[in-house]
């Protein structure tokens, strides 16, 4: 997938204080992933059952981009070794991982994606 730089707007800008634009929402596929990078951290911003989550886009078992991988049931799987994640909690729900990712709070607004690093 390709990798989108996320707006440099100030915190607060957004949605609410913190939150940064990720991306359009038009960009993010029904049931997939992109990834982004906001103020030099990669986030994978995912859609599926209707939802949109954000999480670091880094699996903990082998550090490669997680947004590459298969999403399904609110699992992301890392296209490397079949790691699986819940992308609303980022804990590790399939080996070979077994340490969580860390997810981010999301919003949507006016057709754009924000999320919030801290």
């Amino acid at each position: 997938m390709t990798q989108q730089q996320g707006s440099m707007s100030q915190p607060g800008t957004g949605p609410g204080p913190g939150y940064v634009r990720a991306c359009s929402l038009a960009d993010l596929p029904e049931d997939g992933a992109i990834g982004v990078e906001i103020d030099g951290t990669p986030v994978a911003v995912v859609r599926t059952g209707g939802e949109i989550y954000a999480l670091r886009d880094v699996c903990s078992h082998a550090e490669v981009p997680l947004s590459e991988g298969e999403v399904y049931d609110h699992t992301l799987e890392c296209w490397l070794h079949g790691s699986c994640f819940d992308v609303r909690t980022g804990e590790p729900t399939g080996p070979p991982a077994t340490e969580p990712v860390d997810t981010y709070p999301v919003k949507t607004e006016g057709g754009d994606v924000y999320v919030a690093l801290g």
